[in-house]
């Protein structure tokens, strides 16, 4: 950058003056930098009102789903069987008889101070007739534990203590249980390879001397109706009934020879919180639109009247008219007021619990049926207006991000013909110094060339 100093031969501040002609020129571009400034809030707000109804399309969707107020309450008479309701889930009471719960097979062989065999070769056997053959590393008891471990046949084993025999030395058990309850766990440990085992001359572990099954393997079971014609037994690998009844799922925890009376009713207020929920979310992005639509009236001299974001926008003021027709039109000749759900005459959608509940211990599929009506509209709305592609209010925000960069275009324009404007002033105003130094040159000069002029005396002669 170049020194430059003001009024050399003027005495004018020439850099103030270019300053002030270059803001009366840059005027413009000003406007069009606050124009850009008040488009970027409104496509900000608009963005967040997408957001917005983008989210409450997937509500709809949901609302609008068979079996969205669907709230059940799943209970039994005792804490040996706990119950869980799903979605799909139908009010019932029905007694069962729990037979016995599942268990995982479990064997503790004879105890050895080391493996009886060298080397040490087992055959495990599952439910399904597969098998594995294992070779411990040596006699020791944890390492034919480690062997059974590593075979990765869903069977843990370890080596326990049993005391000592008749000589002091320790003697251990293996203990093996089957990784899963249920009979599809259970196993057969043998001594002895394969070959032996299809020769029916391997050992069984659990049946040698001293050995024992500690723990059966065996399936849950339970029984529905117990004591009529109609009984029938379940059973399950796992102490849990997977839709025992429609939509619910039964644990057991203990046998019980009395019947347990599983309980599936209706949650009231679980589906009144499920109904007012999406309201309410209708109902926020409604009062968002309204509170961006308000323009704040100048109310004396010298105040300004200030226009909402969404003040004069078509586009939301039309989003808001099609919410609130889909929220308030009637659902096959029925209101969606008659279930709670209303709009007042200032256009605040309110949702009545008590009135919605009333309505549902009446008859839950009419109020079912006007819901998820009235659900389905709001998503079918707000896809329209909030679609990624073509949606309405999508278009919206494209169209205010394409008049934006047109209007960085024309700054970028400006820029470069306001920056041309001030070289032309800085060097006029160069070139205005030069001529006035140049002048002042000639003037010191005639004034100089005047005084050195020879002077008349009063009386006409050359003094």
């Amino acid at each position: 950058m170049g020194l430059s100093f003001d009024g050399l031969a003027s005495g004018l501040d020439t850099t103030a003056i270019i300053d002030a002609l270059m803001d009366v020129q840059a005027i413009p571009r000003t406007l069009l930098k606050a124009k850009i400034d008040d488009k970027g809030v409104v496509i900000t707000q608009l963005q967040s009102l997408n957001t917005s109804l983008q989210s409450l399309f997937t509500a709809a969707g949901k609302a609008a789903a068979p079996g969205a107020l669907a709230a059940f309450t799943a209970t039994s008479s005792s804490d040996a069987v706990r119950v869980t309701g799903g979605a799909d889930a139908r009010a019932t009471a029905t007694d069962i008889v729990v037979d016995r719960v599942a268990t995982a097979q479990t064997v503790v062989t004879a105890a050895h101070t080391a493996w009886p065999d060298e080397p040490p070769v087992l055959t495990l056997v599952n439910a399904q007739g597969e098998r594995v053959e294992v070779t411990a590393a040596s006699t020791s008891m944890a390492d034919v534990a480690r062997a059974i471990e590593g075979a990765g046949f869903g069977v843990s084993a370890s080596a326990v203590a049993a005391g000592t025999d008749a000589s002091g030395a320790a003697l251990y058990r293996l203990q093996l249980t089957a990784g899963e309850t249920g009979a599809a766990g259970a196993f057969t440990v043998y001594r002895g390879d394969a070959a032996s085992v299809d020769a029916g001359t391997a050992t069984d572990l659990a049946a040698e001397t001293g050995a024992a099954t500690v723990t059966t393997a065996a399936d849950a079971q339970v029984r529905l109706w117990a004591g009529t014609a109609a009984e029938q037994v379940v059973t399950s690998s796992t102490n849990t009934f997977t839709g025992l009844l429609p939509g619910v799922d039964v644990t057991v925890s203990k046998a019980s020879a009395d019947p347990v009376t599983v309980t599936v009713a209706a949650n009231a207020e679980a589906r009144a919180k499920t109904a007012g929920d999406f309201v309410a979310q209708i109902a926020a992005l409604l009062k968002g639109i309204d509170n961006g639509s308000k323009a704040t009236v100048a109310d004396g001299a010298g105040e300004e009247t200030t226009l909402g974001v969404f003040t004069g926008d078509s586009t939301v003021r039309a989003l808001r008219h099609a919410l609130a027709d889909a929220v308030q039109h009637p659902v096959d000749g029925v209101s969606p007021s008659s279930i709670g759900i209303s709009i007042d005459r200032y256009g605040v959608l309110t949702f009545d619990a008590e009135k919605f509940t009333a309505a549902m211990a009446e008859d839950p599929a009419a109020v079912e049926k006007v819901f998820t009506g009235m659900a389905g509209r709001v998503e079918t709305t707000a896809e329209q207006y909030s679609d990624r592609y073509d949606g309405l209010l999508t278009a919206r925000i494209t169209g205010q991000q394409s008049e934006v960069g047109s209007l960085e275009d024309q700054i970028d324009r400006w820029d470069i013909r306001l920056e041309q404007r001030r070289a032309t002033l800085e060097r006029t105003y160069a070139r205005l110094e030069t001529m006035l130094s140049q002048m002042q040159s000639q003037s010191s000069y005639l004034t100089s060339q005047l005084a050195s002029l020879p002077t008349m005396s009063s009386q006409g002669g050359q003094s």
